[in-house]
């Protein structure tokens, strides 16, 4: 398929190909039990291709309404069955942490001398919380998503600036959602401060990429030696689009200390509009041969859809993902 693939001409691809596969039903390699169907009669849900487990970062969804149930909702209707679990306000809100009071202004610059007492007895409050917290509470989370047949590979806490009693509560509860590890932006001091709490658990401490690599002398090496439990959740398209390096060629060099992939389309740092979100086929990413490179040499790594290209008024999030989705099925299968 080329990388060139026009969206008209994807969709109408698609149309065509689901018109024929509901003459012969297909069927994934998706590990879950079957459940309700996303496309009715031609194949189950899961989001499983050729072996290649993808899914998305619920980040993708993050203009809809919250909550637990409408992220299970979004999961169930782009079919997808993987995810990487941006915990944001979420969890610990269905959890029963302390809520900011309503209102209350971002950041914390312009504050007055009272709204700083608030945030600071907030964040106090929160963090005995997040101390207190146990496994058994986070279980009754894990069963919604277990019920619908998703699971969670990553909690997106970015805890690296939490206090140590914080950065232990985030890899707890992690391991109690069923993740393989938390995930935080890459920096010298997140990795430090994570790595051993993420062996103290036998999870992961990933880290994920932005333009990073195309700052000179900049190099995963020197985060990887801090440990073993140090991985990477490497962001094809901010990789491309800051440096116009191939990613496959990272992924090769890498693969064994790759967790998961963050896929989007991308323009690249010499194009008109340099470095920009593209709909799905429309840019200059290898997207074909990143999915196929991982299917022929079977790394166990995720790929996770990370949205964030400008959606038109009659569309959506969910529904973009959706077609982002079976842009990927169409390359796999």
């Amino acid at each position: 398929m080329s990388n060139k693939l026009s969206r008209r001409s994807f969709l109408s691809g698609s149309a065509s190909a689901l018109a024929a596969a509901s003459m012969t039903p297909l069927a994934t390699s998706c590990q879950t039990a079957p459940a309700a169907h996303s496309f009715p009669g031609i194949y189950e849900f899961g989001s499983k291709f050729g072996g290649v487990q993808t899914g998305c970062t619920t980040y993708s969804f993050r203009s809809m309404p919250g909550g637990l149930q409408n992220c299970i909702k979004y999961c169930r209707e782009t079919g997808i069955n993987s995810i990487e679990f941006r915990s944001g306000p979420d969890l610990e809100a269905y959890l029963g942490a302390p809520q900011m009071p309503n209102g209350f202004p971002g950041g914390n610059r312009g504050l007055t001398p009272e709204q700083e007492a608030i945030r600071d007895k907030y964040n106090a409050d929160l963090k005995a919380w997040r101390i207190a917290a146990t496994p058994e509470k986070v279980a009754t989370a894990k069963k919604l998503f277990d019920d619908a047949g998703i699971d969670i590979h990553i909690v997106k806490f970015t805890p690296g600036n939490w206090s140590d009693e914080e950065i232990d509560y985030a890899f707890r509860a992690a391991k109690a959602m069923g993740a393989r590890g938390v995930s935080e932006e890459i920096g010298e001091e997140a990795v430090r401060r994570m790595a051993p709490y993420a062996e103290k658990h036998g999870l992961y401490a990933i880290f994920h990429n932005h333009a990073q690599f195309a700052q000179e002398g900049f190099t995963a090496d020197q985060f990887l030696k801090v440990s073993p439990a140090v991985m990477l959740n490497f962001d094809t398209g901010h990789y491309f689009g800051s440096t116009g390096l191939d990613p496959c060629d990272f992924m090769r060099k890498y693969h064994d200390r790759i967790f998961s992939i963050h896929i989007k389309d991308k323009t690249g740092p010499n194009a008109v509009q340099r470095d920009a979100n593209q709909v799905f086929g429309q840019g200059e990413m290898k997207l074909d041969e990143i999915l196929l490179l991982l299917k022929k040499e079977g790394w166990p790594i995720y790929v996770d859809i990370e949205l964030e290209y400008d959606i038109k008024p009659w569309s959506n999030q969910v529904r973009e993902t959706k077609t982002c989705v079976q842009f990927m099925r169409n390359i796999l299968i």
